[in-house]
């Protein structure tokens, strides 16, 4: 598997981009896996279309495509520089249940009743959601061919 975006091409992104602290602090071996984690958790989500190719490993490009969209390697900078930053999909998922907390005599409720696409699809950036989202499968559609 290849991931979406390059250290470089993440990098060139982020010189275009405020608060990216934890990836300017990451060595060049941590931004590498952070974009291999992005990669995983792009290609675990449902795609309009289908692979260019059947022997792809990738879930991109797509169709006629034969390069990887440039809102998709953005979104992986975005998912590694998350996941740098310290979230993790996991515990976001989990704090989805979570109604109110109490630390020392402060209480903080959540309003539950809607939760968040991207943290129920496990990405933990809403800003690489909204470069994803385009591409996402609607799940209530189904497709139908004539055979």
């Amino acid at each position: 598997m290849s991931n979406y975006a390059t250290p470089a091409e993440a990098q060139a992104y982020f010189d275009n981009r405020l608060h990216t602290d934890p990836w300017d602090d990451a060595n060049l071996s941590e931004r590498n896996a952070s974009l291999a984690m992005a990669t995983e958790i792009i290609d675990r989500l449902n795609y309009k279309g289908s692979k260019t190719s059947d022997d792809q490993v990738n879930q991109f490009p797509r169709d006629a495509d034969t390069l990887v969209p440039e809102d998709v390697k953005k979104a992986s900078s975005e998912i590694a520089l998350a996941l740098l930053d310290g979230v993790d999909p996991d515990l976001e998922f989990e704090n989805l249940s979570m109604t109110s907390q109490t630390y020392s005599g402060i209480k903080s409720n959540y309003d539950r009743s809607t939760s968040p696409e991207h943290t129920l699809a496990g990405v933990p950036s809403v800003t690489a959601w909204r470069y994803l989202k385009p591409y996402i499968r609607d799940p209530y559609s189904v497709d139908c061919y004539r055979v």
